[in-house]
């Protein structure tokens, strides 16, 4: 797949001339001025409450803002110089059901100061950022969120859901068979290069997944400067029997207190796998570690097999929320992309408050489950809808059914079936990074 660079577009003249109206200078962040590089990394960590970056957090940083699109917005009254807000983007590879993948405009860093509130700058970045993918023809927009109920309104759907874990170690027990493979400890450089192979390798086989990137695997082994735990922070690989390396995970253990003080809890950073047997291995090793009272994690598939590994499925307490949100930008390119689950032909209505998607669009599924999807005019739809539920039912984690039931699709209690027939992925999507 050929992908374009985010870096190339320019910033979004719309969005330019809204926020100038409010004496602001919206615009792409030179990476190659040194002090202006720094101060967007500087106004990124405060947004998200971070700690006053050192320089070595600074020099961390660097290759992974270089590599993006940055977009600063800045208030000539500022005595700091800093941008008052910002916002990073990237295309990337999203992992579509049947295998395939499909370009996204990945969005993140997205910030705006506490002391810039209510002056619609959230809105600006957003639908600049939408514009500019739409205008570089890119199909999909993409983001993990802090807050839950801001992207609705531009289209974004709750597209991928995870589940947080926690186990009962003691009550849990361990019930499937032992891997035949061994475990090996490894230091954390070599942790960060084995998550990050894994994870490029086992990202095709579900939906909703993106490459990660060097310092994402550097982060999760406990390598960032800024990262407290970072000396907590154990990795272990699983070779297979035929010696390769099939999965890791890298973890911290913290203490227990008063008469707990000497059980743990073992917290998964990040667990990866690229086959059944790797996976179990690893979460054996996770709950049948001495000391180790509880285990927790997070970022999990719904359909983890972890609840029947175990001898007591009541140890194991599942939490489902939402994480990937999706935005489709083109129907025709994002509909034919992926592969259903069963044939389907009917004709959907879509509104979209940009723009972007708005029509009747009919799709046709055949038995091998390729697509075709033209636009039409005139006649009766078979199911309305917003992007946003579109967007959220466009991977397969999420059952037309669940939208129908809260009056965000409308259609025929048989096209709903027929909907959910095939939209559904399995495996179940997941994406198990934040971004």
């Amino acid at each position: 797949m050929t992908l374009i660079d985010a870096r190339e577009i320019p910033a979004d003249p719309a969005s330019a001339d809204r926020l100038s109206t409010d004496g602001l200078d919206y615009r792409v962040i030179d990476t190659t001025d040194a002090a202006e590089s720094e101060s967007f990394q500087r106004a990124v960590s405060r947004g998200f409450l971070g700690p006053e970056q050192t320089a070595e957090a600074l020099a961390f940083g660097t290759p992974t803002f270089e590599s993006r699109r940055n977009i600063g917005v800045f208030d000539g009254a500022a005595p700091d110089g800093r941008p008052v807000a910002t916002v990073d983007s990237w295309v990337t590879p999203l992992t579509l059901p049947g295998g395939g993948e499909l370009p996204m405009w990945a969005i993140s860093g997205v910030t705006v100061s506490a002391t810039h509130r209510r002056r619609g700058i959230a809105r600006a970045l957003l639908e600049g950022e939408l514009r500019a993918a739409a205008s570089a023809g890119v199909p999909m927009a993409g983001l993990t969120v802090s807050e839950a109920t801001i992207y609705g309104r531009y289209g974004f759907g709750a597209a991928v859901p995870v589940a947080r874990v926690a186990v009962d170690t003691r009550r849990a027990g361990w019930t499937a068979p032992v891997a035949p493979g061994r475990l090996e400890y490894i230091d954390r450089e070599t942790l960060a290069a084995e998550l990050g192979a894994v994870h490029e390798r086992a990202r095709g086989s579900r939906s909703g997944q993106i490459p990660g990137w060097t310092a994402r695997w550097e982060q999760m082994s406990g390598l960032a400067p800024a990262d407290t735990d970072r000396d907590r922070v154990r990795g272990v690989r699983y070779r297979d029997t035929a010696g390769e390396v099939r999965g890791a995970i890298a973890y911290t253990l913290a203490e227990g207190t008063g008469d707990a003080a000497w059980r743990h809890t073992l917290r998964v950073r990040l667990l990866v796998a690229e086959t059944a047997e790797a996976s179990a291995a690893l979460w054996r090793f996770a709950l049948q570690h001495d000391l180790v009272d509880r285990v927790e994690a997070d970022l999990r598939p719904l359909d983890d097999a972890l609840p029947w590994l175990v001898h007591d499925q009541r140890g194991v307490t599942q939490t489902v929320h939402d994480h990937g949100w999706l935005r489709i930008l083109d129907v025709r390119s994002a509909l034919t992309a992926r592969r259903y689950s069963a044939p389907v032909d009917l004709v959907l209505r879509v509104t979209d408050p940009l723009g972007f998607t708005t029509g009747d669009w009919r799709l046709r599924v055949d038995a091998t489950g390729a697509a075709e999807v033209e636009a039409v005019e005139g006649g009766t739809p078979d199911a309305e809808l917003d992007v946003s539920a579109l967007s959220s039912i466009y991977v397969g984690g999420v059952r037309a059914a669940s939208l129908f039931g809260a009056g965000r699709i409308v259609a025929a209690p048989d096209t709903i079936a027929a909907l959910d027939r095939a939209f559904v992925s399995l495996p179940a999507p997941v994406l198990d990074i934040w971004y």
